[in-house]
């Protein structure tokens, strides 16, 4: 019988990369409660950004590291996941 679920690929790495993004969530929500505000400010690409729109374009960046590492590399995505931690970090202190 097939389920309405089983059209994807539900791996370990799939679940864990959803709970990531959860755990980022709630983090954030968390963060925001105990110092609320978190103005915004003006980085090196001259946008004022908040806490959030920087989780947000260090997210859709790592999954675009992802899908070219995918695309011109192939294996060993634990490179492409330091590249983008590495990425992240970058976003959420100079952008």
């Amino acid at each position: 019988m097939i389920t309405e679920l089983q059209w994807m690929a539900w791996t370990w790495q799939t679940a864990l990369f959803f709970a990531f993004i959860l755990a980022c969530l709630i983090a954030m929500s968390v963060w925001e409660y105990k110092r609320p505000g978190g103005g915004p400010r003006r980085g090196i690409l001259t946008l004022e950004t908040t806490r959030g729109d920087r989780l947000f374009i260090s997210l859709l960046g790592s999954a675009y590291i992802h899908l070219a590492w995918l695309g011109l590399i192939g294996d060993m995505l634990w490179i492409a996941t330091v590249v983008s931690v590495i990425y992240a970090i970058i976003v959420f202190r100079w952008v």
